[in-house]
C-alpha cells in the first residue's frame, strides 16, 4: 500500500518532468521579476505613446517620431519680404521694361499738358527697335537743348521714388517730342505750312488749337534730309516748342541721335482722368510716306505701371512662400 502511494506520486512527477521542466523557486522568481518588468515596460512604452501624442498635437513631434507641419508665417513678418521683391522687381522694370516720367512744359499740347505723367516703352529698342513717324518719344538733351532751364533739386524721398521708377530723376537732362522724320526722310515747312515728308502733306489735328503746323519765323522755315541713325522732332504746341528746328546750329544740326532715345511714350498714366493711349496718328499710314517698322508700333500694348507690374510679380512669389511653408 506504501508502495502504491509512493508509486503513484512517482508517476506523477514523472508525467511533470516529461512534459515540462520543473522550475525551481529562484527560476520561477526570476520570472516573475521579468514578467513584471515586461509588463511595466509596455505600460511605460504606452504611457510615452500617449506623452509622444500630446506633444505632437503641441507641435513638437508626432507619433510616428516625424516633426510636425510648421505653422506659415504671418503675413506681418512676410510684408517687410514682399515690400523688398517689389522694389526689386520696380528697379529691373525701371531699367529694362518701363519708366514713368513727368511733362515739365507745354510744349506738346494738347497731347499732353504739363504735369502729365506718361509711360515710356525701353523694352522694344534693347530688341532693335528704331523711332518711327508719328510715335511720341523721350530723349536725352543731344547737345545742351535745356542750356538755361532750371534744375530742381529733389529731397530724399523724390530720390528714392525716383530710383524705384516711381518718379522721373530730377538729375536727367531728358525730353519729350514727336517723331516727324527718321533716317532717310526730307522734312519741308514752307510759310505757315502745311508740313511735309518726302513730299507728302502732313494733315496734323494733334497740333495745338491757334498754331499753324509751321512757323513763319527764323528756324520755323527749312527743308532738311534726315541722316541715317537720327531723327527729326517737333512739339505739338508748334509756337512753343524748342525742337528739332531751333537747334540746327548744335553740333548735330538739329537732328537727335537714334542712340540718344530713351523710348516711346506710350500711355498717359496720370491724372486719371487724362489716362489714355498715344497711338502713331494716321496721317503718317498714307500711301508713299514710307513703311512703319511693325516691331515699333506693336509696343503700344504694354500699358502696366513699374510698381503694379512689380506687385503682379510679388503675388505668385508669396503664394509660392506660403504653399512652401505649408509643405514644411
Amino acid at each position: 500500500m506504501g508502495d502504491v502511494a509512493v508509486g503513484a506520486r512517482s508517476g506523477h512527477d514523472g508525467e511533470e518532468h516529461r512534459g515540462r521542466p520543473v522550475e525551481s523557486a529562484e527560476s520561477a522568481a526570476d520570472s516573475a521579476l521579468t514578467s513584471g518588468s515586461d509588463a511595466g515596460a509596455a505600460d511605460d512604452g504606452t504611457a510615452r505613446r500617449d506623452q509622444t501624442g500630446d506633444r505632437g498635437a503641441d507641435g513638437a513631434k508626432g507619433a510616428d517620431g516625424a516633426d510636425a507641419p510648421k505653422k506659415p508665417r504671418s503675413f506681418w513678418k512676410e510684408l517687410p519680404i514682399l515690400i523688398g521683391i517689389a522694389l526689386v522687381l520696380a528697379l529691373l522694370i525701371k531699367t529694362f521694361l518701363v519708366q514713368a516720367f513727368s511733362i515739365p512744359s507745354e510744349s506738346m499740347q494738347n497731347s499732353l499738358q504739363k504735369g502729365d505723367r506718361v509711360l515710356v516703352d525701353k523694352l522694344t529698342p534693347w530688341f532693335g527697335s528704331k523711332p518711327e513717324r508719328g510715335e511720341v518719344v523721350v530723349f536725352h538733351d543731344p547737345d545742351n537743348w535745356l542750356a538755361g532751364e532750371p534744375t530742381l533739386k529733389p529731397n530724399a524721398l523724390q530720390k528714392v521714388l525716383s530710383w524705384i521708377g516711381l518718379m522721373p530723376s530730377a538729375e536727367e537732362k531728358d525730353l519729350i517730342k514727336r517723331v516727324v522724320g527718321v533716317g532717310g526722310d526730307t522734312v519741308s515747312c514752307k510759310g505757315t505750312g502745311p508740313l511735309t515728308v518726302n513730299g507728302k502733306a502732313l494733315n496734323e489735328p494733334y497740333v495745338y488749337p491757334g498754331n499753324t503746323p509751321c512757323s513763319d519765323d527764323d528756324g520755323g522755315q527749312f527743308t532738311v534730309k534726315v541722316p541715317k541713325g537720327y531723327i527729326w522732332v517737333m512739339g505739338d504746341h508748334r509756337q512753343n516748342s524748342r525742337d528739332s528746328r531751333y537747334n540746327q546750329h548744335d553740333k548735330n544740326h538739329g537732328f537727335v541721335p537714334v542712340d540718344k532715345v530713351v523710348g516711346r511714350a506710350i500711355v498717359k498714366a496720370w491724372p486719371i482722368n487724362r489716362w489714355g493711349t498715344l497711338p502713331v496718328p494716321d496721317t503718317f499710314d498714307q500711301p508713299g510716306l514710307g513703311d512703319q517698322s511693325s516691331a515699333a508700333t506693336s509696343a503700344g500694348s504694354l500699358t502696366a505701371a513699374p510698381d503694379a507690374l512689380a506687385l503682379a510679380g510679388v503675388v505668385p512669389v508669396a503664394l509660392w512662400r506660403r504653399r512652401r511653408a505649408e509643405q514644411d
